[in-house]
């Protein structure tokens, strides 16, 4: 069997639609523009097979319209969320079967960015990783902000996410990677992974490369939404918002943290 290839073309400032393919055929995973997928896709000869959609913001479904406009592609999204194009809906346990390239991804309910945010495991196997398409739920060192949903719904999203095999190739839908880190160094300044991180996603950026994908182990271990219940990041939060709520319960340090986070500079 081909080695499918994951590929993330930038769009906007900083999004990136994915593409995965077995070098003929590509799945467009959150298309929120359709002329970076239709260079690239010329750019390599590639056939553009099917979408896959995780929410309806329109950074990631924009360019669905005009990418169908000259074929019939099945575009998968959320069952929960009104998006025109999609042609099927589907939600938590569901599984997307895709011909070419050969893929089977489950679908994982994540809200709390939005209302019906989905994600899409593709298991691994002995010769590839898994990996998870997660849109604006997980992101390298944070998470999205709560448009629609609550930090309760947001933080059990992460821990199902967190708890995907170690392995699993995080595709994540912007790169604020270097942004994120600086906050997660606020919060956890002891943290001698996070700092190592903070260097090498710098030396990326610096030539031009994207940060993306990590993994779910690197999200555990680096990403201060995953760690909330962390002696030093509960201190950090406590003195930083005189909050002594942050100490004792993980939701509110989740909470308090991502509110912290929507006013941090």
């Amino acid at each position: 069997m081909k080695t499918l290839e994951y590929v993330p073309v930038p769009a906007f400032a900083d999004n990136y639609i994915w593409l995965v393919s077995n070098g003929r055929d590509a799945v467009a995973v959150d298309p929120g523009e359709a002329a970076p997928v239709r260079g690239f896709l010329a750019q390599k000869g590639w056939r553009l097979s099917a979408i896959l959609l995780t929410h309806h913001h329109a950074d990631h479904v924009g360019g669905v319209a005009e990418l169908c406009r000259d074929a019939q592609i099945p575009v998968y999204g959320p069952a929960r969320e009104e998006i025109v194009e999609v042609t099927h809906a589907v939600s938590g346990g569901q599984h997307v079967q895709i011909e070419a390239p050969a893929m089977q991804l489950t679908v994982l309910d994540v809200p709390g960015h939005t209302r019906g945010h989905i994600a899409y495991f593709q298991a691994g196997t002995d010769v590839a990783a898994p990996h998870v398409f997660c849109g604006d739920t997980l992101f390298a060192c944070g998470c999205g902000r709560l448009f629609e949903g609550t930090p309760a719904q947001m933080l059990a999203s992460l821990d199902a996410l967190a708890a995907l095999p170690g392995e699993t190739q995080v595709h994540c839908a912007h790169e604020y990677t270097l942004s994120n880190i600086r906050f997660a160094l606020a919060c956890e300044p002891g943290n001698a992974a996070l700092r190592a991180w903070h260097d090498e996603a710098a030396a990326r950026r610096a030539r031009n490369e994207p940060t993306l994908p990590t993994t779910i182990a690197h999200e555990r271990a680096v990403n201060p939404f995953l760690r909330a219940d962390r002696d030093e990041i509960r201190a950090t939060l406590g003195e930083q918002l005189q909050s002594d709520q942050a100490v004792s319960d993980r939701l509110a340090s989740f909470t308090l943290m991502r509110e912290w986070k929507n006013r941090f500079r």
